[in-house]
């Protein structure tokens, strides 16, 4: 009979390579990232010095925030959430850069429903291009909702504050895709002297705005400008985006940060809320409390 022999061996363990481990961890971890980033709300703080600023205007306090887009994944609760954080930087204004939900109709719903902004000198509004959807009539059932909701709505206006005994000037206008912006009106109701903060939805309006005068026919009308709409490319590699939220004739370095031309301060906002899709890559919300100094 023939022998056999039979030698125990123990039960190889499977090695588990720990590179692959890392790379499907940091995999997920970037395949996630863009859908966290849409929720690190951030507030940026600014000061802003001004030449000749008046005595009464020194250490005024502005909060503003834009693109807001209520949505389906931006719902009530953050909304509601959004509006405590400005309400408690305790602002001495508050201006809002429009595109508060996704067409006219939720953007009236927007101010229905939104909790109360306070500022000690008043909460103000422009629109934007999602606000402006036809039909034409709900411009003013839109206007109508902010005011009922405490905010002036500044459409080709300008609306005048006053700080003991200054003045400062906040003038806005209409969207300049869906709108009929008036740049050229409203630079011709102040003067070179005032303070002035021109509002608008996208930067797209600089170009009108840099050609404007004031009503004495000076070229330096403004001294902050603010402006939302590009989410700050919503996704930006290294200053690339593929949502291109200017016009071809503005440079791509208005996407998002701060700017300084013709004696003028120019934000351009991140925004808040997201639009397409829910999703941001190196281009997270803000909201911004800017301080006034004089220089």
């Amino acid at each position: 009979m023939p022998r056999y022999e039979y030698k125990y061996r123990r039960p190889q363990r499977r090695h588990v390579n720990l590179y692959v481990v890392l790379l499907v961890v940091l995999a997920l971890v970037l395949l996630s990232y863009p859908f966290v980033e849409p929720r690190m709300l951030s507030t940026k703080t600014h000061v802003l010095y001004v030449n000749n600023l008046p005595a009464n205007l020194k250490n005024i306090k502005i909060a503003y925030a834009a693109d807001f887009h209520q949505c389906a994944w931006f719902g009530q609760r953050q909304v509601d959430s959004v509006i405590t954080r400005l309400n408690n930087l305790s602002a001495d204004l508050i201006i809002l850069g429009g595109d508060y939900a996704t067409d006219s109709e939720s953007a009236i719903a927007f101010f229905q429903n939104a909790p109360s902004l306070h500022a000690r000198l008043g909460v103000f509004g422009v629109v934007g291009n999602h606000d402006r959807t036809v039909p034409e009539s709900n411009l003013q059932l839109l206007m109508d909702a902010m005011k009922d909701a405490g905010v002036t709505p500044l459409v080709n206006s300008v609306s005048r504050v006053k700080v003991g005994q200054s003045y400062l000037y906040i003038a806005g206008v209409d969207d300049y895709y869906n709108g009929t912006p008036d740049v050229k009106g409203v630079a011709a109701q102040v003067r070179e002297e005032d303070f002035v903060i021109f509002a608008g939805h996208t930067p797209d309006l600089l170009a009108q705005a840099q050609k404007a005068q004031d009503a004495n026919g000076n070229g330096h009308w403004f001294d902050l400008a603010l402006f939302g709409h590009t989410h700050g490319g919503q996704i930006n590699l290294f200053g690339y985006t593929p949502f291109r939220n200017v016009s071809r004739e503005l440079s791509a370095r208005y996407i998002s940060g701060w700017r300084e031309e013709n004696r003028a301060a120019i934000l351009v906002s991140n925004g808040v809320g997201t639009s397409v899709f829910p999703v941001r890559l190196f281009a997270p919300p803000q909201v911004h409390l800017i301080t006034l100094k004089a220089r």
